[in-house]
């Protein structure tokens, strides 16, 4: 299927892993020239490495927590490729969790600024070049934990409820100018951050790496009927058709990706 993307400039932070980095892939399929970003010290230079042969890709460091790292990596997409028509938002981390009281202030304010003020201030680089080129699209990473909160969870829970809300108000604010704002939710992927879980899980219950999985399939999430984690391919691909001009009509909706885990049908 043909997207309706091919030349456009995408930037994708947290991409060098997961679901960023297969987003980077089915884009690049897609004939769009694609910037992958994340913190300095990861593996972006071995995902530009595995990706290069599909297409145009390059690395830009940066911390999404540090506005002048936000600001210069911006800078040097914007000199290597162009102004980005679209932009990925999949950075975030787990952050503080354990019993609501018994974390602090400064763990609610660091998992709060990765993971709800990360995606603020990339998109306030982001918006005003595709107003000005009447064409954007954006897709901020939310979680099922935004409407299906966890107790242990709360911080994340949170962060991720605050990105439903600005999508939805970026969307109102700017679909006029046909910068069109949407949220992927995901549940339990296979990603870095999900294996961490589960090793953790699986020490701490002293059994296999795999029957960690299955236990916290059985006792934390229910409604995940395939009995599985998500493969990173599967969010991607929710993601490369709410950018496409496949989606032009979808504007501050969100999709979930999440095997059914969300009991509620509200959104």
């Amino acid at each position: 299927m043909d997207l309706g993307i091919k030349g456009r400039i995408a930037l994708i932070s947290g991409a060098d892993s997961g679901m960023g980095k297969e987003t980077a892939r089915l884009l690049l399929e897609a004939g769009v020239r694609v910037a992958l970003t994340d913190k300095p010290g990861g593996s972006l230079d071995q995902a530009v490495e595995e990706l290069t042969s599909l297409g145009e890709v390059i690395a830009v460091t940066g911390d999404v927590t540090k506005p002048e790292d936000v600001a210069a990596l911006w800078a040097e997409v914007r000199e290597r490729l162009g102004e980005p028509d679209i932009y990925v938002n999949s950075a975030g981390v787990t952050g503080a969790t354990g019993d609501f009281l018994e974390i602090d202030d400064k763990g609610w304010q660091e998992t709060l600024d990765i993971d709800l003020m990360g995606a603020v201030r990339m998109c306030r680089e982001a918006i005003p070049a595709m107003r000005r080129k009447g064409w954007g699209r954006i897709i901020l990473m939310a979680s099922e934990d935004a409407v299906q909160p966890y107790v242990e969870e709360l911080p994340y829970c949170a962060a991720k409820a605050g990105i439903l809300s600005l999508a939805k108000g970026l969307s109102k604010a700017y679909g006029g100018d046909n910068v069109l704002v949407n949220t992927v939710s995901p549940a339990f992927i296979a990603t870095p951050m999900t294996d961490a879980m589960m090793e953790k899980r699986a020490k701490e219950k002293g059994v296999s790496f795999d029957e960690a999985i299955e236990s916290f399939l059985d006792e934390e999430r229910p409604g995940m009927e395939l009995k599985r984690r998500g493969r990173p391919e599967e969010v991607a691909a929710a993601v490369a058709f709410l950018v496409s001009e496949r989606a032009s009509f979808i504007n501050g909706a969100g999709l979930r990706v999440d095997s059914g885990s969300v009991f509620t049908i509200a959104t």
